[in-house]
């Protein structure tokens, strides 16, 4: 610009040149006139014609010449105006009336006023660079404005005007200020008073420059230890999202000299804080000389700056204090209003399944401050994860994210996800298929939903877990690995993942003082240190780990959760004296991979994985990148009524489905050992029906040779032989005084294959009958039978081994009891039972353990021991009566 108005001045210079040699020469032709006259009277007539054609062809000439420098003034400055349009766009170089806050990100030249170059020539708008430029040094005529006690003055109109603009042109947040105004104590720009609240404007008093200078000169110096760190030489060179904001400290001086403490920070400031994005805007406060440095000097309306050079610069007037006002309430709004989500697509690479897990897992969880990812690493350091954050903080959302950039990197040959969600809900069910989305997580190998209730499945997995872990290392001992990425590379034709176990409120399973509490963390702890060398890592996630004894009462287990995630507000997962999760905004998070110290904090601003569209994009184009025969999860939903198994095992009965990691029924063999007869106990009979019907519909379809018949001797109970009928088509049903009869029958003959269904039948009255072949019999009381008389106790103690089976309901172990001969007798006669709604304490007497299982009876689970195949009881899920029908 400042050559643009050089040459302008040149060509002015020559314009003034020529006409002095016109001027010349018209001044030599009158005198050669006037001689020639004297001379040549006699050609007077011609001389005078001469005369007047040189007349004539110098005035064409000094118009010609003129018209074609107004010409090149008027294109010269109109390319001027075009040029500081493009140099200083929308909020930066808008006139006033029509200025309007435009975030764009672009740093450099504002206007402050215009520059009348030419009468006739385009007005050019007069820019001076700031941001990423120089420091402003502003001086004025001492009767300039109206003076300190008067209000504000030409300088301060100026000042406000630069800042309004500057800040209308950064993005909300990105410029911080700072005014030192010791005489009118803030006044001066008190429009800007809104953005203090934002914490964008601090104003210092009189006695706080000392302290805002050396905060300045801190800030300049960890800005070039950690962010330029000898890469870049400058704050504006350094690519991507801008990592600090621009600070501007305003120094509204009094010709007053600083003190030389102050002066040599003010020195040291200008020589290094424009690299940094620190700048100075002094009024009546010198700087020292430096290029960084433009000088303007204020006359009156006018001003001349180092950029315009001779040319004065006409001032705009300040921007009015009620747009300023408004303007800044809204840019305050903008700055303290929460931040938004990232998007999903920032985790997501270019090309899925590109990474190898053999040394660690590595995705990144959310972006930085600067827009860079910010990667997590799972591996031999740190091995596990410990996530924190109350209800919601965005936990569940915080695990999509991880897992989407996990699952986009490592095949499902590389990892393996086993996802356990104990709060109610299903947040883990949409990476199973459903009938509403076919499509599933191909990594997943397990989901649990719902499972609150369910500890026991919490167990099933850390059990899975470790066998898992002991096969790993019976692997590696053969292989002499001390390693995951040491036992791949020996073994490269195996199978060895990198295994991921989420476990969403994990306090819930450790949250009683029981057996499964005790197994558990025992299994955790285990796990914990174990998994690191074998490719195995858990994630534990919770909203408040603070009272959870059995986690904080093994120092030696929380030690291997060095990685910890803090949402908004979080406990106890950082460390005592790390703050940084009371601080953060929603939808960010503190990634620690230190055990919480707060020297080792990232603030990580995190994607909304939580929306189902989004989400499922991307889990639709994971699934179809699958290998072909890929099984399904299994999803164990605690809420959910199991299905019946397609094919049943031979000879057995199915009681329910074990809450296991994988999804198989409890069976009961049917075989000729003693014992082998199963009691229903307690006192839910739609769900005693539900068991020895589906032990029905198992027996019924593998062993064709065997007959059935069901017995109900309380008649109020007949409706739930139904689902039995539909089960045995082909069975004998008797209910009540027909029941004595059929059991005298039975236990006369005792011929197999033979399977006797019984409800209810502690309620067996004994009675005279007919034998359905040999005729009448006689009172149960004067049969001479193995069981003391009693047809029941005898199909129970010498039927199995004759191929006849009881499966029967009894209402309570007490009734049972009496069923086999009393208080003193024994139990041998059954060999597996299934436990309603009866307690652990009452089940002592069948349990192998004094005192009976832990077990505390609940809706819809059931408690299961066969005292042939388990050493202690399991719970089970009973199938829903005609299910699979």
């Amino acid at each position: 610009m400042r050559a643009r108005v050089s040459m302008l001045v040149a060509a002015r210079q020559d314009v003034a040149a020529a006409r002095g040699l016109v001027r010349a020469a018209h001044a030599a032709a009158e005198e050669s006139r006037i001689e020639t006259r004297r001379r040549y009277e006699v050609i007077r007539g011609a001389h005078d014609t001469c005369l007047a054609a040189l007349t004539d062809a110098h005035e064409t000439a000094r118009d010609e010449i003129y018209d074609v420098f107004h010409r090149e003034v008027v294109a010269r400055t109109g390319l001027l105006g075009r040029l500081a349009s493009t140099c200083a766009p929308g909020p930066s170089g808008a006139p006033w009336p029509a200025w309007r806050p435009a975030a764009t990100a672009r740093a450099g030249l504002l206007r402050i006023g215009t520059i009348a170059v030419d009468e006739d020539a385009p007005v050019v708008p007069a820019l001076i660079p700031l941001l990423d430029r120089a420091h402003l040094e502003i001086t004025r005529d001492r009767d300039d404005g109206v003076g300190r006690h008067r209000g504000p003055s030409t300088a301060d109109g100026l000042v406000a005007g630069l800042l309004l603009r500057a800040l209308g042109g950064a993005p909300a947040g990105d410029l911080r200020l700072w005014v030192y105004d010791p005489d009118r104590l803030g006044g001066s720009l008190a429009a800007f008073a809104p953005l203090a609240a934002a914490g964008v404007l601090t104003f210092v008093g009189p006695g706080g420059l000392t302290a805002m200078l050396d905060e300045l000169v801190e800030h300049v110096r960890r800005i070039n230890e950690t962010v330029l760190a000898g890469r870049y030489a400058t704050l504006a060179e350094r690519p991507g999202r801008r990592p600090e904001p621009w600070r501007v400290a305003v120094l509204l001086g009094d010709a007053v000299e600083p003190a030389p403490p102050q002066r040599a920070q003010l020195d040291r400031l200008v020589r290094t804080g424009v690299a940094c994005g620190v700048h100075l805007i002094a009024r009546d406060l010198p700087l020292a000389e430096h290029p960084d440095v433009e000088r303007l000097h204020l006359t009156g309306r006018e001003a001349f700056c180092d950029t315009a050079g001779v040319l004065p610069v006409r001032l705009d007037p300040p921007p009015p204090a009620e747009q300023t006002a408004a303007v800044c309430r809204e840019l305050a709004a903008s700055v303290t209003a929460e931040p938004p989500p990232a998007r999903l697509t920032d985790l997501v690479p270019a090309r899925f399944w590109q990474e190898s897990s053999a040394a660690a897992l590595t995705a990144p969880l959310g972006v930085g401050p600067d827009g860079a990812p910010i990667e997590v690493t799972l591996g031999d350091d740190p091995p596990h994860a410990l996530i924190g954050g109350p209800s919601g903080s965005g936990k569940t959302n915080l695990i999509y994210a991880w897992l989407g950039a996990l699952t986009t990197r490592y095949s499902p040959a590389e990892l393996a996800l086993y996802l356990l969600d104990f709060k109610e809900g299903v947040s883990f069910a949409r990476f199973a298929p459903s009938p509403r989305d076919p499509s599933w997580l191909p990594h997943v190998r397990l989901a649990g939903v719902n499972v609150n209730d369910d500890r026991e499945f919490g167990l099933a997995l850390l059990r899975h877990l470790a066998e898992e872990s002991r096969a790993r290392a019976r692997a590696a001992k053969r292989y002499e690995a001390g390693k995951l990425a040491e036992l791949r590379a020996e073994d490269p034709d195996g199978h060895w993942p990198r295994i991921v176990a989420v476990i969403d409120e994990f306090q819930v399973l450790l949250g009683a003082r029981d057996a499964v509490t005790t197994e558990a963390a025992a299994l955790l702890e285990d796990l914990a240190r174990r998994g690191r060398s074998q490719g195995i890592h858990l994630v534990l996630a919770s909203q408040d780990v603070s009272g959870i004894e059995a986690l904080w009462g093994r120092p030696g287990l929380v030690a291997q959760f060095t990685l910890r995630i803090a949402l908004p507000k979080a406990r106890r997962v950082l460390a005592e004296t790390n703050l940084a999760a009371d601080v953060i905004p929603r939808h960010h998070a503190v990634i620690n991979a230190d055990s919480g110290t707060p020297s080792a904090n990232r603030i990580a601003r995190l994607p909304d994985a939580g929306d189902r569209r989004a989400w499922q994009a991307l889990q639709e184009r994971l699934w179809h990148a699958r290998a072909a025969g890929s099984p399904p999860p299994r999803l164990f939903d605690g809420d959910a009524v199991p299905t019946f198994p397609d094919a049943p095992p031979e000879h057995g009965a199915v009681l329910g489905e074990l809450i296991d990691v994988r999804a198989r029924p409890a069976l009961m063999r049917m075989d000729r050992a003693p014992g082998r007869n199963l009691a229903v106990l307690g006192t839910r009979g739609e769900e005693a029906a539900a068991v020895l019907t589906s032990a029905a519909r198992s027996l019924a379809a593998s062993w064709p040779g065997a007959r059935f018949s069901v017995a109900c001797p309380d008649a109020s109970l007949a409706p739930l032989i139904a689902p039995l009928r539909a089960a045995l088509p082909a069975a004998a049903f008797h209910v009540g005084a027909a029941v004595p009869d059929l059991l005298a029958a039975v236990a006369e003959d005792l011929s197999g294959p033979h399977v006797l269904f019984g409800l209810a039948l502690d309620a067996v009255v004994p009675s005279a009958g007919t034998h359905p072949r040999r005729g009448p019999i006689p009172p149960l009381s004067a049969m001479p039978a193995p069981g003391g008389g009693d047809p029941l106790r005898t199909i129970l103690e010498r039927g199995p081994e004759r191929q006849v089976h009881v499966l029967g309901w009894w209402r309570s172990v007490a009734r049972l009891r009496d069923a086999l001969g009393g208080l003193a007798a024994r139990f041998d006669a059954i060999g597996a039972w299934v436990a309603l709604d009866v307690h652990g304490a009452d089940l002592a007497p069948l349990t192998p353990s004094p005192g009976g299982p832990a077990w505390f009876p609940r809706p819809g689970r059931a408690l299961c021991f066969d005292r042939a195949t388990d050493r202690l009881p399991r719970v089970i899920v009973p199938y829903a009566v005609g299910a699979g029908s």
